[in-house]
């Protein structure tokens, strides 16, 4: 062999490898995971800080809106007449609720304010309990059927404690007292917590008109609410019952509740 010369290749090129099935099966359960570890995290943490915030946002909007609307009635209004004499005491506010007409599916009708989950914390009711129309865009839900905010009987609603905002998330961190406020376009509903309660799925009459009292006849105003228990499960439903305090009219400007004992 010429000096220099490059030897002859004593055989055939190695061949490149190719991807086997198991490597191509184990990186797809890699990427598989990773993507539902990135929706487990927007799930149960930013997707949630992202609902929350909106759904605050929108409560207070709706305030305004219903405020404006409410002055702009009574600007529109004309003016009562003036009294002979000015009476040495004002007349007394009306403590008598305003009873708003059943809702439609998913038409909101009111916003829940509840000061010892925080100052920020005010969510949209609307009717049907469907996680489709209701639970998962708007946030509260009203059980069809049941009595509405001030009415004699048991307001029932329903909402997440997990996911989508988690409206009920510190449903369990309430204590005796706690005021639960509902604004309507004609006032603020207060209600009082009085206790919890752990049932299954299946006991509907935590939602009779005197909760868990089959036949009896209520004399009372009460505010049932419910969600999952225990937290990311659905083996059991955990129950808050509170009672009616007092109504505020519009006209008599914000209720002291909402701001008492803000957490």
């Amino acid at each position: 062999m010429p000096r220099g010369a490059n030897p002859r290749p004593t055989g055939r090129a190695r061949p490149k490898r190719r991807a086997s099935v198991v490597g191509v099966l184990g990186e797809l359960l890699i990427t598989i995971g990773a993507l539902t570890l990135m929706y487990v995290v927007w799930q149960l943490w930013v997707g949630d800080w992202i609902y929350a915030a909106e759904r605050s946002a929108e409560a207070k909007s709706l305030s305004q809106q219903w405020q404006q609307e409410y002055e702009e009635q009574v600007a529109a209004s004309p003016s009562p007449p003036a009294p002979a004499e000015t009476p040495a005491e004002p007349a007394p506010v009306t403590a008598d609720p305003v009873i708003l007409p059943q809702p439609d599916d998913a038409q909101i009708f009111g916003t829940m304010y509840i000061p010892r989950f925080g100052a920020d914390y005010g969510v949209a009711i609307a009717g049907g309990i469907s996680r489709a129309r209701t639970l998962d865009p708007i946030g509260i839900g009203h059980y069809p059927g049941t009595p509405m905010p001030g009415e004699v009987g048991n307001f029932a609603v329903a909402a997440h404690r997990t996911t989508w905002g988690k409206p009920f998330n510190r449903i369990a961190e309430l204590r005796v007292g706690d005021a639960i406020v509902v604004e309507t376009p004609g006032g603020w509903y207060t209600y009082r917590f009085r206790t919890l309660e752990y049932v299954q799925p299946d006991a509907v009459d935590v939602l009779l008109p005197v909760p868990q009292a089959p036949g009896a006849e209520p004399g009372e105003r009460y505010l049932t609410m419910t969600s999952c228990s225990p937290m990311f499960s659905m083996t059991e439903r955990i129950v808050a019952y509170s009672v009616f305090d007092a109504f505020t009219p519009r006209s008599a400007g914000p209720p002291a509740a909402l701001t008492e004992g803000v957490a």
